[in-house]
């Protein structure tokens, strides 16, 4: 797992009409648009196997900020057990706190942003530990649970 740190800047991410919102066992409840997302400093993982139920397996690199650093951001409870990520049509999966390790909101696969995807963008969460069934896409809501 290769992990790279990079700039804060937007770097000519795309205009998308897109809210992520983080709510439950939190202190500060965040409602972030795209654009917001795309200014905060991201994190690159090089060479992520995304382990299909289906298919081939494939390796990519994937960008975006990172997940830890957003619940920081909302006041995630120390006590808290899982996430609930919430797609836009109304698929949800619950992802335990322990596998969250190095787990982004992905902009961008293979260097490309991922809202020109119009099936599985515009951003996705990124979760190296698990299978890719646990990489919901279009995610609109992370809910943290106690």
């Amino acid at each position: 797992l290769a992990v790279a740190v990079l700039g804060c800047s937007g770097g000519g991410a795309p205009k998308v009409d897109w809210t992520l919102e983080i709510t439950g066992a939190v202190t500060q409840p965040l409602t972030l648009s795209y654009a917001d997302l795309a200014k905060r400093e991201r994190v690159t993982l090089e060479n992520i196997v995304m382990r299909r139920s289906q298919g081939e397996d494939t390796i990519n690199t994937w960008e975006g900020p990172s997940l830890a650093a957003i619940l920081e951001e909302a006041g995630a409870s120390a006590s808290a057990t899982a996430i609930v990520c919430t797609a836009a049509d109304g698929y949800a999966m619950e992802i335990p706190m322990a596998d969250l390790q190095d787990a982004i909101i992905a902009l961008k696969q293979d260097g490309a942003w991922i809202a020109d995807d119009e099936e599985s963008g515009p951003i996705r969460i990124v979760v190296p530990n698990l299978p890719a069934n646990s990489w919901i896409y279009q995610i609109t809501r992370i809910e943290v649970a106690e």
